[in-house]
């Protein structure tokens, strides 16, 4: 039985089979799975717990990752707090278009967001699973990744010293702008990436979600999008320049926005609130390929950048996740090698799909607003050929919930 840890942060032996660097659901999800085979491994994190615990990020989550956790023990409050969506919304041309996808397919998607997520997931892997994570450390460096004696070091939040912990193998999992990526070396590696010259101003609201589900705005002036987080807390999107200033984005014209990009024959008027985030993201994506070398091993946005179009980030996390930590236990515990030296090109095919639909969706959402009437028509085209095409609604739904037989 795995005794938890009494003391995050206290001293330890310097040697860990597996060095996790980031405490995100890749990261965390990794260490469970570790700590549930038996297998001992340090987490570094550069945030506080408290930070982790509440940064704003995604929300949510495909059924069949769902199910991956709840297999690995790690799902219990979300099946019990998660709310599950069964339906989402388009909004087009003056009109609601309303797409059951349970109904069609017998999926759905469960929205819970990712503070709670990693919440659970760090008090499983530190307090219950015994797992050992460090948190406040600073300037982290790899070393000897294509050796045998690979090492990770970085600076203690208490100490202020240098400290430097041998291993067998890295997971990195500290997010595109971490240090894990930026040491692959650039002839062993490919970054593909895509622009979309768009921007959103991500908002977060204190107010109700108006209307059950997720909603997708496809209007000329530009996408918005509302997606529940909670009873009382709404996310919204509206499409603007890229690199906009959010403080060009005053309470008012938020509102009436969205308000006009939201407008529908017999929608249901918006609930105000207070907005408590205003952020502007460009949209883009990234691809590093292979996402291993040495024994360095990439996952989630480490490895690659899907924007959130397609709310597909946090699902392609825990996918890597998933196969990292079972191909990692299964060489530490049985000396099985196969996971590992199939886990990039695993990865890779189900990464790839849904970059191809969040490219596919962005025209849907962005088409409209491009100041193209050829593009405006074709967007058109689309939007509507999913209300009248079981074909395309089923191609749709099986890419929106990821529920593909095999990627």
């Amino acid at each position: 039985m795995i005794q938890p840890s009494p003391h995050l942060n206290s001293p330890s032996p310097q040697r860990f089979p597996v060095v996790i660097v980031g405490a995100g659901p890749a990261g965390l999800t990794v260490g469970n799975i570790l700590r549930a085979a038996g297998v001992d491994c340090l987490v570094l994190e550069t945030g506080t717990r408290e930070f982790i615990e509440r940064r704003p990020r995604a929300g949510v989550i495909e059924e069949w990752a769902v199910r991956g956790l709840e297999l690995r023990g790690l799902a219990g409050n979300l099946l019990e707090r998660a709310e599950r969506h069964t339906a989402c919304e388009f909004r087009f041309d003056g009109e609601r278009y309303r797409f059951s996808y349970q109904e069609l397919t017998g999926s759905h998607h469960w929205v819970y967001p990712q503070p709670l997520l990693v919440t659970d997931l760090v008090r499983e892997y530190a307090d219950v699973r015994g797992g050992e994570i460090r948190f406040g450390v600073r300037d982290v460096r790899l070393h000897g990744l294509d050796g045998g004696r690979p090492s990770v070091s970085y600076v203690g939040a208490e100490t202020g010293r240098r400290e430097t912990v041998a291993c067998d193998f890295v997971a990195g999992c500290d997010g595109a702008r971490g240090v894990t990526r930026a040491s692959l070396a650039p002839e062993r590696a490919r970054v593909a990436r895509h622009d979309y010259g768009i921007g959103w101003l991500a908002l977060l609201a204190e107010a109700p979600p108006s209307g059950d589900c997720v909603l997708f705005g496809c209007h000329p002036d530009g996408f918005a999008g509302q997606m529940p987080r909670s009873p009382g807390v709404t996310r919204y999107y509206l499409q603007c320049p890229p690199g906009d200033d959010p403080d060009h984005w005053p309470h008012e014209r938020v509102w009436a926005e969205l308000r006009r990009r939201l407008g529908a024959a017999g929608a249901e008027p918006l609930t105000e609130g207070r907005l408590i985030e205003k952020r502007v993201l460009d949209m883009h994506d990234h691809v590093t390929e292979p996402m291993a070398s040495g024994r360095l091993f990439l996952a989630g946005d480490a490895a690659h950048l899907v924007a959130p179009i397609a709310a597909k980030g946090m699902n392609l996390a825990l996918h890597d996740a998933f196969l990292l930590g079972d191909a990692l236990a299964a060489r530490l515990t049985r000396g099985d090698d196969s996971g590992l030296a199939g886990y990039s090109r695993e990865c890779l095919r189900r990464v790839w799909d849904y970059q191809e639909f969040s490219q596919w969706l962005s025209e849907l959402y962005h088409g409209g607003a491009a100041g193209d009437p050829f593009r405006a028509g074709t967007t058109l085209a689309r939007l509507r050929r999913l209300f009248s095409s079981p074909a395309a609604a089923a191609a749709f739904a099986e890419q929106y919930l990821g529920t593909a037989a095999r990627y």
